[in-house]
């Protein structure tokens, strides 16, 4: 159980570091995410909310360390569909074009339009050695995977 408690809490200060970064590559150094990038953030933020758990209620450590997996391999796949979008091997869906502003009327509508600053899934703003924040968050996300199949297990063997 040890082994266990010390990779939750190595996967817990990841997710609140790699979230950090994300927020700070946004909000400082000013690189406006696009929907699959925001949407990639969703398995850390719940990785922070069900290890919080495991350790508070101190009991489902094995269904909830099956749910963060869960998440990681959603996280996993959202990223390699956002690396092949930038790669060209995928088209745009319509959550890469999905805004929050739902105009009324066409007078809205141009308003918007003109303001709009609509951030492509294929365009990459921001890279680290040379990689697409998409590729890094890919192998991430298929690593932490991995890391929680190993926890699972080793709930199993008590």
């Amino acid at each position: 159980m040890n082994s266990n408690k010390l990779l939750l809490n190595g996967i817990l200060a990841f997710s609140i570091f790699s979230l950090s970064i994300a927020y700070f590559i946004q909000y400082v150094l000013g690189h406006k995410p696009c929907n699959l990038c925001i949407i990639e953030r969703i398995p850390y933020i719940a990785a922070i909310i069900l290890i919080s758990l495991i350790f508070i209620l101190n009991r489902y450590q094995k269904i909830i360390s099956s749910l963060i997996l869960i998440f990681f391999i959603f996280g996993a796949l959202v990223s390699f569909y956002h690396f092949g979008i930038e790669q060209g091997f995928f088209s745009e869906s319509l959550i890469c074009e999905l805004s929050n502003n739902k105009p009324i009327n066409k007078e809205e509508l141009l308003s918007q339009l003109k303001m709009a600053e609509i951030i492509s899934c294929k365009d990459v703003t921001f890279r680290f050695l040379g990689l697409s924040l998409a590729t890094i968050n890919t192998i991430i996300s298929l690593i932490l995977s991995g890391i929680m199949v190993r926890i699972i297990k080793n709930y199993g063997k008590n």
